[in-house]
């Protein structure tokens, strides 16, 4: 109804205020309906907050779209550039195709190579700006445009053409007007190239890694993209490719040799036998003579997988009885344990940058590192860094979620419950890291409880605002004890402290507030029926039938301060039940709740006012043999304890209440017999 009000277009104020105070009876019916106005309020600013954030990210999503369209562009100018490149050397007669042409089928003719180096040379020279290097008698290999992307969003950066050598890769920026600039160049056997996987909106795209760091360029087609990363290998081995064909130099004869045919020349002549053993050089395997470099290799190709793989081999390989035939074991082992700790340290950084606003999005990037560490041995070093990773996406989730009024204590345990699940299942047989997740999971409760009390435990926070608080906590901080990891005791006791203090705050505002309404200490009128029929369906939602009491058909045979305290006292005793499920606070919410009763019974009227004793007594009688029964009651089923503090009380006061004082009466004298 307040919706349609408020909606209105013809909505006006001031009518809104005249007709709100005449229905309100009281002013807990208008601190109700300024309850339900702020809860719209807050409920259409969280609409507004999730419209705008709905528009900001399809705005993300367009710019996305026309980044993409952008990149388009790119490579419809490379292609434009490659055709112009095309046509200019078929005017010359000598296009690229035919040069790579001639070098396959006449490899071996010097002369052929020197024209298109030459040729490669003077391209460099005339079209290239700001580059000064020599590349006479360097062996030229490709060239091609590409496109530098940025590692975070692969957005486009520039556009780049790359001349490759045989020991030299020269970048250029492209220009508005087509033009190369010099940026740097590179040594190809001190780059690594890491081909990526196709993603939504990349396609293409290869990783090099440079002295420099890491830079993603994009290829206009799968082909030349492949192309690259066949050039850029065959730069890379272009020594090795070149000695086998010059044929192997004649090994000299070893020391041993010499000194067996000086001594005994007479075995020259004799034939090796089929049976006789090879020199302990021979016997040791070409796998793993280069297993260390094997291993650098795919680490650099972020194959983690393979060089653990061949690191166990190798392991397992010199740990049988083969480490005595090799004289080159010591070494091996050596380098190979240096591969095994530069991985263990790539899985680390990996790991530790997995984290994300997300958690499932961290736990899911996290899997492939940790699995291999865990494989490797490093449980220790694994679940400390997976912790930490854990610990901001909560951290931040938490932020967001405040920031948006959601609820805070759902995620939190949600969250919790799914990172003990994933790392009770990753560290299953090792028992021994459960004790590092029961230290996170503590330090991380600490963290959600000072959080919570900074921003939801503040001081001057109402009873009903702490008990819901609590409540919302406490539902699904139980989840955890399906894993085995009960924390809900850890947390009583960590909010112990504050609740203590708001319910003793509570107690002495409620308590400075008894009495100090000006009390006429008549029945209350309600004015209206549907005030009467509205305050009697009230009370009977809170437990309690005070239809006996109503006389006429707007008034109860009660006063106004006895209704309000019957309403107020009863939604008390709710929000104390919610907060005594935990036995520490038990006492004090009794302690609360008996003195507020014990204040509204002492009130008495003044003595220079004329009222009814009767009707006093009639009210404090209601109190005792009605309501407080029925409070005793609602606390043991919502807390499941006994409030013994009412229980006394109760049981006290029915024993001194007497029987009603009979009206004063005005007692004449005469002096007649």
């Amino acid at each position: 109804r307040i919706m349609k009000e408020f909606d209105d277009f013809n909505f006006s104020v001031e009518k809104y205020t005249k007709d709100l105070t005449r229905e309100c009876v009281g002013g807990s019916d208008l601190q109700q309906r300024k309850k339900e106005i702020e809860a719209y309020n807050e409920t259409t600013a969280a609409t507004l907050k999730q419209t705008c954030k709905k528009n900001y990210m399809e705005f993300i999503q367009t710019a996305k779209e026309i980044s993409h369209l952008e990149s388009e562009m790119y490579q419809l100018s490379h292609i434009l550039i490659e055709q112009r490149n095309i046509l200019a050397t078929m005017t010359d007669g000598k296009t690229s195709s035919h040069l790579k042409a001639e070098s396959l089928e006449a490899e071996s003719t010097t002369a052929t190579e020197d024209l298109e180096n030459s040729h490669a040379t003077r391209a460099v020279k005339e079209m290239v700006q700001g580059f000064n290097g020599n590349l006479e008698g360097k062996t030229f290999l490709n060239e091609g445009a590409l496109i530098e992307l940025d590692s975070n969003d692969y957005r486009p950066i520039q556009r780049v053409f790359f001349f490759l050598f045989n020991d030299v890769l020269i970048v250029c920026k492209v220009k508005h007007d087509k033009r190369l600039d010099f940026l740097t160049e590179y040594d190809p056997k001190k780059i690594a190239v890491i081909n990526i996987k196709d993603l939504d909106g990349v396609k293409n795209a290869i990783n090099i890694i440079t002295p420099d760091g890491s830079k993603i360029y994009q290829s206009i087609t799968a082909a030349g993209k492949t192309e690259w990363i066949e050039k850029l290998e065959e730069a890379f081995r272009f020594d090795q490719q070149k000695k086998p064909k010059k044929g192997q130099a004649p090994q000299p004869p070893t020391r041993a040799k010499q000194q067996s045919k000086a001594s005994t020349p007479e075995k020259e002549t004799t034939p090796q036998s089929p049976g006789q053993p090879k020199s302990l050089e021979d016997e040791t395997p070409e796998w793993l003579s280069t297993a260390s470099e094997e291993i650098q290799t795919l680490v650099a190709q972020r194959h983690f997988e393979d060089a653990q793989e061949l690191i166990k081999r190798t392991q397992d390989f010199l740990r049988n009885e083969n480490r005595k035939k090799l004289p080159l074991a010591d070494a091996i082992e050596t380098k190979v344990k240096q591969q095994e700790l530069k991985l263990i340290n790539v899985l680390l950084k990996e790991l530790s940058n997995s984290h994300n606003r997300n958690l499932q999005i961290a736990l899911r990037a996290a899997k492939r590192p940790l699995k291999i560490l865990v494989e490797m041995g490093r449980y220790r070093q694994a679940s400390a860094t997976l912790l930490k990773v854990c610990a901001v996406s909560l951290r931040v989730a938490q932020r967001e979620a405040r920031r948006n009024n959601a609820d805070i204590s759902e995620l939190f345990f949600c969250d919790l419950t799914q990172v003990a699940c994933d790392f009770l299942t990753a560290f299953e047989k090792q028992p021994a890291c459960v004790s590092a997740l029961v230290v996170w999971c503590n330090a991380e409760l600490q963290y959600f409880a000072s959080q919570l009390i900074k921003h939801y435990l503040t001081k001057g926070t109402s009873l009903e605002s702490v008990a819901k608080c609590v409540e919302r906590v406490r539902k699904p901080s139980t989840k955890l004890t399906e894993i085995g990891l009960d924390i809900s005791y850890h947390l009583e006791g960590l909010l112990r402290t504050t609740l203590e203090s708001l319910i003793e705050e509570s107690k002495e505002r409620l308590l400075d507030s008894v009495g100090r309404t000006e009390e006429s200490w008549q029945p209350y009128n309600l004015q209206t029926k549907s005030n009467l029929k509205r305050l009697l369906l009230e009370l009977d939602v809170l437990g309690i039938d005070v239809r006996a009491q109503a006389t006429g058909d707007t008034w109860i045979n009660l006063t106004q301060s006895t209704v309000v305290f019957i309403r107020h006292f009863l939604q008390l005793t709710e929000y104390c039940g919610c907060l005594a499920k935990c036995e520490t606070l038990l006492q004090s919410l009794e302690l609360l709740l008996k003195e507020l009763f014990i204040a509204q019974h002492s009130l008495k009227p003044p003595s220079d006012m004329a009222v009814d004793p009767n009707f006093v007594m009639k009210n404090k009688i209601f109190l005792v043999d009605n309501l407080l029964p029925i409070a005793i009651d609602k606390f043991r089923q919502i807390s499941g304890r006994q409030c013994e503090g009412l229980r006394e009380l109760h049981t006290k006061m029915s024993r001194q209440q007497g029987a009603p004082v009979p009206r004063q009466r005005s007692v004449y004298t005469t002096d007649v017999f």
